[in-house]
């Protein structure tokens, strides 16, 4: 490993020049206090206030093989295992996405109308890790809440999450394009998703960690057909949605206006709003009848 000791000062100083010419030095610095909590079980406080304390063998092999995975751009989260996502801890692998900031957006949007429903009946649609899902149990605990995800292997770590959270879940296989699937469901008072919006065509703007580890199936849309699932939730949604429900759904920043008319073809009130970088980012839909009367600038 050619590292000098096993003293911290010298283990941080040879890794950040292992990872010198692959990230930035600000983040080189972050992932390596990432990988000594991780390891070691010191925090970054310790890790600058003590370079003379010494870790074990063993951590340092931990830590070693962690930046040799790093050198070859696997995120950080599939390394220890683990994310963090709107205050909650969730386990995370190649089988699910590692939740993105703009994910979390989408459920504060939610929860802001749905801490103001009785009882919702809540629809997570494609949960992936169940982050979705379980943020919204968490913070609307009277919610009745369901997931759907044609990846078994993304059910299995979602119930995995959902138990370590205590949150109550009921998780369900199941493919959303399959209309014949439909008749397991009641109606929702809230229906959330972040299907797969990325075009193929889009790949170069794309960063090597998430195309070489994180699944294709829970990013990529067809090239040629990239509403496709859009067009399923808000035929489901159609369907599904109560009287005085909603939908919310992350989409493709530069499909926007075109996604917002998929919900509005089915009869649903759409409206597109903006992420925290001033992106199109979000569509929110509801039923557009007297009862429920909603106008473009929905207030949320």
């Amino acid at each position: 490993m050619e590292v000098k000791s096993n003293r911290i000062g010298d283990i941080r100083s040879h890794y950040k020049l292992k990872l010198h010419n692959f990230y930035e030095e600000r983040e080189t610095d972050n992932l390596l206090f990432m990988l000594f909590e991780e390891f070691a079980n010191l925090p970054k406080s310790k890790v600058l206030s003590e370079p003379f304390k010494t870790i074990s063998e063993s951590e340092l092999l931990k830590v070693h093989f962690a930046v040799k995975d790093l050198t070859n751009y696997k995120p950080i989260q599939y390394i220890i295992g683990k994310t963090e996502f709107y205050g909650i801890i969730l386990n995370v692998n190649p089988d699910v996405l590692i939740p993105r900031p703009e994910t979390e957006e989408l459920v504060e949007i939610a929860i802001k109308s749905g801490k103001f429903l009785k009882n919702p009946v809540i629809l997570d649609i494609g949960t992936g890790s169940g982050c979705i899902a379980i943020a919204l149990k968490k913070n609307i605990p009277d919610a009745k809440v369901s997931a759907v995800d044609v990846s078994l292997a993304a059910i299995r770590t979602a119930k995995t999450n959902a138990r370590q959270n205590q949150a109550d879940i009921q998780f369900i296989r199941q493919d959303i394009l399959k209309r014949d699937s439909w008749n397991i469901h009641g109606l929702y008072d809230i229906i959330i998703s972040n299907p797969p919006y990325v075009r193929t065509s889009e790949k170069d703007q794309m960063k090597k960690n998430v195309l070489n580890y994180e699944p294709a199936i829970a990013l990529f849309a067809d090239e040629n057909d990239p509403l496709l699932f859009y067009r399923a939730i808000a035929d489901f949604s159609a369907n599904y949605l109560s009287d005085s429900g909603s939908v919310y759904c992350e989409v493709n920043q530069y499909l926007g206006k075109e996604t917002a008319e998929v919900f509005q073809e089915k009869g649903l009130k759409s409206v597109l709003k903006n992420d925290l970088q001033g992106n199109p980012r979000f569509v929110i839909a509801r039923r557009h009848t007297a009862k429920n009367q909603v106008s473009e600038k929905i207030s949320l």
